[in-house]
């Protein structure tokens, strides 16, 4: 296989990793830009996966590793695509490498560096509940576990570069543009989740303790800012009442958002679960629009969240949430459409449960022109027996870029577009 082209996948998450991977081991040179310094992507930050319940990072941990490894992968993380240009049936590719100020070749990943420095910041892995240092890595099993300096933050101080034993600081780094030639792309951008500051009734943004589902992840992950405990951002104590607000810019036409995000249902469900495995004598509320458990296994999950672990659901919408500023509690009010009833609830904390929304730039797409629907979503040739191929020949989809979807359609569609690049990629 040695006349095989080289394939270029964007985005490191649970997507492009699949698809390097399926791609790496039928012998393809595969080059992976990812933008953060990590991948990973989103099932990085997750603490279990429905329905099975499964360690996220016990799954995802190991792929990383093996992404890492392969000798076939040339990882580009911390990196943008600049520029993608058509020479015959290749692509030109020229990929900005953004400085790490700390030398890739030297650095061992001890960690000694930010043991020392003096400057914490909001960690974004941690969706800010937690802080990290100037001089950081995103999160533990990081790969590659190569330290970044945030150049926003740093004081130059110059303390971690006398501190590094592996001599591995370079604050004289520059961008390092890389040229590359392919005969096939993958785009596997994946998702951002919808600013719930956009809906100012649920206080999000205002009232501590309304915060995201996947700010939630981070507080039960044993990785994470609180250690894996249920603890409520105002005054750290254990939440005995929780409220989950489904639909959090899905379905809703005022934000300009109709469609359905499809996981929100089910990562309700498990995180509220959780929620009980922690706090066993807690009240947990869902309010839903509608339950949308359509993959296997994912009715029983949810019927046996509300029979086996008492989780309530309430039919409607909330209207608005106000807090106590005293005690920081808050007041739900909503309507029970099921009864036609007003409910008016105080709770301790409240979950947004947000929608997804693409996280394919315009900017990326001046430089890759793939089409798109009316949600920024990748359209594909047909949605029924081709989601993968894009109209753009040799330019392929996988992953929530092409529309809102779970892990495991995700992984399945991921190793699709691979077998169709690898098709146009043989030489």
């Amino acid at each position: 296989m040695g006349g095989n082209q080289g394939v270029l996948v964007i985005g490191g998450g649970i997507a492009g990793e699949q698809a390097s991977l399926d791609l790496a081991d039928q012998g393809f040179t595969v080059y992976l830009v990812e933008r953060n310094p990590s991948i990973g992507g989103r099932m990085a930050q997750l603490d279990k996966t429905f329905p099975t319940m499964d360690c996220a990072s016990c799954i995802g941990t190991p792929k990383m590793v093996e992404v890492g490894m392969h000798p076939n992968i040339k990882l580009l993380t911390y990196s943008e695509i600049k520029e993608i240009s058509r020479v015959g049936k290749k692509f030109k590719v020229k990929v900005l490498r953004k400085p790490r100020y700390v030398d890739e070749t030297k650095c061992i990943g001890c960690g000694i560096c930010a043991q020392n420095c003096p400057i914490e910041v909001p960690n974004e892995f941690d969706e800010r509940l937690g802080l990290r240092k100037a001089i950081y890595v995103p999160f533990p099993q990081a790969v590659p576990l190569i330290y970044t300096i945030d150049k926003d933050n740093c004081i130059e101080c110059g303390l971690c570069e006398k501190i590094c034993g592996a001599k591995a600081i370079d604050h004289n780094q520059k961008p390092e543009e890389v040229e590359l030639e392919v005969g096939a792309i993958i785009v596997a951008t994946g998702y951002n989740l919808f600013d719930s500051r956009k809906k100012e009734e649920y206080g999000y943004g205002i009232y501590d303790n309304v915060i995201t589902a996947l700010a939630l992840e981070r507080l039960l992950s044993a990785s994470g800012p609180a250690g894996g405990h249920v603890l409520r951002p105002s005054d750290g104590k254990i939440p005995k009442r929780v409220a989950f607000l489904q639909c959090v810019g899905s379905r809703d036409e005022r934000v300009g958002i109709q469609y359905c995000s499809r996981v929100c249902c089910m990562y309700a469900t498990k995180e509220a679960e959780l929620i009980k495995e922690h706090v066993p004598d807690a009240e947990v509320t869902i309010f839903y629009m509608d339950i949308r458990a359509f993959g296997k296994g994912y009715e029983e999950f949810y019927r046996r969240a509300e029979k086996e672990y008492g989780i309530k659901y309430v039919k409607g919408r909330v209207a608005e949430i106000l807090e106590d500023p005293v005690t920081k509690n808050l007041f739900i009010r909503a309507e029970n459409m099921e009864s036609n009833e007003l409910v008016e609830e105080e709770v301790d904390m409240v979950i947004l449960c947000a929608g997804i929304v693409p996280a394919l730039t315009d900017e990326m797409r001046k430089v890759l022109p793939v089409p798109v629907d009316d949600d920024g979503f990748i359209t594909p040739l047909h949605p029924k027996i081709d989601p993968v191929t894009t109209s753009l020949e040799g330019v392929f989809t996988a992953g929530v870029a092409e529309g809102p979807k779970d892990i495991p359609d995700t992984v399945a569609q991921a190793s699709a577009a691979a077998m169709k690049a690898s098709i146009i990629a043989k030489g």
